[in-house]
C-alpha cells in the first residue's frame, strides 16, 4: 500500500507527463492501433502473407487501414499547426488532414507494423484544416506494453515545411538553371582549371614575371596546361555542333576538336590568366569530329565564387564559320573578278605600287587582250562571251603561281605580274600560256581563244608604270598583227 508521500510524488510524476506532453513544442499524437491488429490477424487468418502485395492491388484497403486508428489524444501544438480548435474537432475533420499522398506513405508504415517492427518513421503531406500544404516529418513507436495489442502508439509530427519549400524551390532552381544550360542554343563547357592554376602559380613562385617570354623559351608548358584541363560538362549543342553522339565520345576526343594553331590560342588565353583577367574573349578555330574547321568565337569566363582556384569554369563557344565564310567571299570579291576568278584591276594596282616600293625586282608585266570579244558577242551572244573570258581566266590561273599573280583589267584586257623574273623567263610564261591555250582549244569547238601579248622588263632605276606601257605597247602591235586563224603573238 502506497503512503500518502509515494501516493503524492505518483500524482506529481502523472502531473509532469501530462504537462510535458501538453506543452511539448512538437506535435504529439496519443493514438490506439488495436483494431488495426484485429484487422491484420484477419488477413493473415485469410492467408495473406504480404501485406504490400496485397495493398498494391487492392488500393481500397490503404484506406480501411487508416480508418481502424483511434486518436486518443493530442498535444496543444497539435491543434495549432492544424488549425483546430479541440481533440473533437481535428478527430471529425481527420479526412481533410489526411489525404492525397498520405495515404501512399501510410503503406510503408502500415507494413513495418505488420513485419513485427514497434517504429515506424516516413516524410508525408498532411494539410490544416483550412487547406495548407504541411510537409511533415512523422515518427512513431509502439509504447512498452502494448507490443501486442498497439493499443498506444505515440506519433510525433514535426513541420517541415519551410525546409522543404525551401529544398523545393532550390530543385525548381536547380532544374531551370540546368535547362538554360542544356537547351542553350550556344555551346557550352564547365570546366576545372584549378590544376592549371596551379602550375602558372608555380612558374610564378619561380621568379618569372613575363608568361609570354617563359611560353616562347617553353613552349611545352601550353601542352602541359592544357592536358591538364578537366571537363566536367557540356550541354547538348555542343554534341550537335562538334558531331559528337555523346558526352562520353566528344570528352574522348577532345585532341580532334582542339589542334593545329589552338595552341597558339590558348598561349594567349593563358597571358590572359596570368595578367588576372578572368574574364576574356577571341576569335578560334576548333574542329568538328568529323575534321571539319569551326571558327567559334569563344567567351572564357571564371564563375563566381572560384576566383582563388579556378575550379569551375565556363567556356561558351558560337559558331561564327558561316559568317567568317561571308567575309571570306567579301574579301575574295574585294581582290577577285568574278567571272574570271583572276585578280581584279584594285588588287592589280595595289600590287603594282607595293612591287613599285618593296619589289623584288626586276619585275616583268606581260600585257594581254583577248582577241575577237566583240565580234563573238555580237555573233553568238555575250554568254558566249563571257565563256570566251572564262576560259582566258582559266588559261592564266594555270599559267602562273604565287607570287606571280594574272589580272583582269578591263572588259578584255588582262595583266599577268612576275616579281624576280628577268625577261627570259617572262618569255617562258608566254610560251606556256601558248601551249595551254592550245590545249584549252582542243575541249571547245564552239569558238577559238585567242591572245595577244606584249612582255617588258624593268631595269634598275625605272618605274613600273613605264615597264606596263611598254608592255602594253608590244601587246597592241602584236594585236595589230592579229589576223584570222592566227592564235598568239607576243
Amino acid at each position: 500500500m502506497l503512503s500518502l508521500t509515494d501516493a503524492a510524488l505518483a500524482e506529481s510524476k502523472s502531473r509532469d507527463f501530462i504537462d510535458m506532453f501538453e506543452l511539448a513544442p512538437v506535435s504529439l499524437w496519443l493514438e490506439d492501433y488495436s483494431a488495426l491488429r484485429e484487422l491484420f490477424d484477419t488477413w493473415r487468418a485469410l492467408g495473406i502473407s504480404s501485406l504490400r502485395d496485397y495493398l498494391r492491388d487492392h488500393p481500397e484497403q490503404v484506406l480501411e487501414c487508416s480508418k481502424c486508428i483511434r486518436v486518443l489524444k493530442v498535444n496543444r501544438r497539435t491543434l495549432d499547426l492544424f488549425e483546430a480548435e479541440s481533440l473533437a474537432h481535428l478527430v471529425a475533420n481527420l479526412h481533410q488532414v489526411f489525404r492525397d499522398d498520405m495515404l501512399k506513405a501510410h503503406i510503408d508504415e502500415m507494413v513495418r507494423l505488420w513485419d513485427g517492427a514497434t517504429t515506424f518513421a516516413s516524410h508525408t503531406v498532411n494539410y490544416t484544416l483550412s487547406g495548407q500544404r504541411l510537409d511533415i516529418q512523422l515518427n512513431g513507436i509502439v509504447l512498452p506494453g502494448h507490443e501486442r495489442t498497439l493499443a498506444r502508439v505515440l506519433v510525433t509530427v514535426e513541420d517541415v515545411t519551410e525546409r522543404e519549400t525551401a529544398r523545393r524551390q532550390a530543385a525548381r532552381a536547380e532544374e531551370y538553371a540546368r535547362g538554360l544550360f542544356e537547351y542553350s542554343p550556344v555551346s557550352l563547357w564547365v570546366e576545372d582549371f584549378s590544376s592549371v592554376k596551379h602550375l602558372i602559380d608555380d612558374v610564378r613562385m619561380r621568379g618569372i614575371t613575363d608568361l609570354r617570354v617563359f611560353t616562347d623559351v617553353h613552349p611545352e608548358f601550353v601542352q602541359r596546361c592544357i592536358s591538364e584541363i578537366r571537363v566536367i560538362d557540356v550541354n547538348q549543342h555542343t554534341l550537335d555542333m562538334f558531331g559528337a553522339s555523346s558526352k562520353a565520345t566528344l570528352i574522348a576526343n577532345l585532341a580532334t576538336i582542339f589542334r593545329e594553331d589552338m595552341a597558339l590560342h590558348f598561349r594567349e588565353q593563358l597571358i590572359e590568366l596570368w595578367n588576372g583577367n578572368l574574364f576574356h574573349q577571341r576569335e578560334v578555330v576548333n574542329y568538328t569530329l568529323g575534321g571539319d574547321p569551326l571558327h567559334v568565337h569563344l567567351q572564357f569566363s571564371v564563375l563566381p565564387g572560384h576566383e582563388q582556384d579556378w575550379s569551375l569554369v565556363q567556356v561558351s563557344l558560337i559558331d561564327i564559320t558561316a559568317r567568317k565564310k561571308a567575309e571570306a567571299y567579301l574579301e575574295y570579291l574585294g581582290k577577285h573578278d568574278v567571272l574570271t576568278k583572276l585578280y581584279n584591276r584594285s588588287f592589280y594596282v595595289d600590287e603594282l605600287n607595293r612591287l613599285e616600293r618593296k619589289g623584288p625586282f626586276p619585275v616583268t608585266v606581260i600585257m594581254v587582250d583577248l582577241n575577237d570579244l566583240k565580234r563573238v558577242n555580237d555573233l553568238l551572244g555575250h554568254a558566249a562571251g563571257d565563256a570566251l573570258l572564262r576560259r582566258a581566266g582559266e588559261v592564266l590561273g594555270k599559267a602562273v603561281d604565287k607570287p606571280n599573280c594574272a589580272a583582269r583589267i578591263g572588259g578584255d584586257e588582262f595583266a599577268v605580274l612576275l616579281p624576280g623574273l628577268d625577261r627570259a623567263g617572262g618569255l617562258a610564261v608566254m610560251e606556256n600560256i601558248t601551249k595551254l591555250i592550245d590545249l584549252n582549244n582542243q575541249f571547245y569547238s564552239a569558238s577559238t581563244l585567242e591572245l595577244s601579248m606584249g612582255l617588258s622588263t624593268s631595269v634598275p632605276g625605272e618605274r613600273l608604270e613605264q615597264v606596263v606601257k611598254r608592255a602594253d605597247f608590244d601587246m597592241y602591235e602584236a594585236k595589230r598583227n592579229h589576223e584570222p586563224g592566227s592564235r598568239t603573238r607576243g
